[in-house]
């Protein structure tokens, strides 16, 4: 199979991950069309979005731990399938529970088959600008909140939002369906000189190895402090800008800008990571998301949200995919969706932290200093955590 390939399966889990995590980030534009319809409560239509990245996180390594096995095409069609049906059935929910099972439940479900898989799968055919490639992959991330958001709200204007949902769900369906046919599994790699050719340094553990080895408890850690560290900022932003004194419409913008940066930063840490190396990449995006968490506290004009929203939606968005990298240096390519997957469920239980820690401070002091300051110094301690990651087995046979 020629090689170029891979840059199809790159382009299809990009489309994939937008659609997944374009059609649950809608739940935003959504509640208050819902809350006026139904009168079901905002806390309670929102609640959903919790269970999506509770479930996100089980789903992560439930769906990793089967593209092991068999393939990431079989998984990644059971989420196609499965997606679709969540937001039909969820456009017909009739009371607030059913809706949070199939909104909350099983989109969260579907939406967690394609990142671990699909990531997973990209690292087994790239040798050369594997970092670049899975940045690529997860850039549709990042696009997401451009695409069907604003086609999302689009739709409510036209018709309602029960129409609107259900019109998301065929055309997840439309879009999914077809990708799924693209997905193949990377070419067997030709026999190597196995003194010459760097080899992870798990590659032969099994999977309950792999979970108590070092590496992945490191790994683990970072992701989740990361994660941790920026989702309560992220969340907050638009609060936290008006708060200051920004109109409400440019507060928006400054998460907008956030998510245009975002698709910078995944490139240019892409390219850097390929260059420099994962690892130091890694180390110094981290650092950069704590001292700019930290500097939203000095700051309160639209200008200077703007010009840290650039920085911050770049470097968040930038370091995320390096995990994977990590992950695939470290284990190998046998058991990546399974180790992936249980990385990712450690970064959504972090997600989950921010929002409501931000919530709690904010209930507390009637402002966001103590989330920011908490944010900035967890943000700090996934530097520390990173500066433990033991050294890549790439390095150790070029040192050999």
């Amino acid at each position: 199979m020629n090689l170029s390939y891979r840059w199809v399966i790159v382009a299809a889990g990009a489309l994939m991950s937008c659609v997944a995590i374009g059609t649950m980030f809608s739940l935003a534009i959504f509640l208050e069309p819902m809350a006026i319809d139904t009168g079901w409560s905002r806390a309670g239509i929102s609640s959903a979005m919790t269970l999506n990245f509770l479930v996100m996180g089980l789903g992560g390594f439930a769906w990793g731990a089967l593209s092991d096995r068999f393939g990431a095409r079989i998984v990644v069609t059971i989420g196609a399938v499965l997606l679709g049906l969540a937001l039909v059935l969820a456009s017909r929910a009739g009371s607030l529970l059913t809706f949070q099972i199939t909104y909350g439940v099983l989109v969260g479900l579907a939406a967690s088959a394609f990142f671990a898989p699909m990531i997973a799968l990209t690292t087994g055919w790239f040798d050369t600008n594997r970092s670049l490639a899975v940045s690529l992959v997860s850039a549709g991330m990042g696009v997401a909140p451009m695409t069907i958001s604003p086609f999302a709200r689009w739709l409510i204007s036209a018709y309602e939002w029960r129409t609107a949902m259900f019109d998301i769900g065929i055309t997840a369906w439309v879009l999914l369906l077809p990708a799924v046919l693209l997905v193949r599994q990377p070419p067997k790699p030709a026999v190597a000189d196995t003194g010459s050719a760097p080899v992870a340094e798990g590659a032969g553990l099994t999977v309950g190895q792999a979970l108590r080895s070092p590496q992945f408890i490191v790994l683990g850690l970072t992701f989740f402090a990361c994660c941790a560290a920026h989702s309560g900022p992220i969340f907050h932003m638009v609060s936290y800008a008006m708060l200051c004194g920004v109109a409400p419409m440019a507060a928006v913008s400054i998460y907008s800008v956030e998510g245009l940066a975002g698709l910078g930063g995944r490139l240019f840490y892409g390219v850097l990571a390929d260059r420099l190396g994962v690892k130091p990449v890694l180390i110094a995006g981290l650092a950069i998301q704590a001292i700019v968490i930290a500097a939203y506290l000095s700051i309160s004009q639209l200008e200077q949200f703007y010009m840290l929203a650039v920085i911050f939606g770049a470097t968040y968005g930038g370091v995320m995919p390096l995990y994977a990298v990590l992950a695939r240096e470290y284990f190998g390519q046998r058991i990546l969706g399974t180790v992936f997957g249980a990385a990712t469920m450690l970064s959504s239980l972090g997600m989950a932290l921010g929002p409501l820690a931000g919530g709690m401070v904010f209930d507390t002091y009637a402002n966001y200093s103590w989330l920011f300051i908490g944010s900035a110094i967890i943000g700090l301690g996934a530097v520390g955590i990173a500066i433990a990651f033991p050294p890549l087995p790439r390095r150790e046979l070029q040192t050999a």
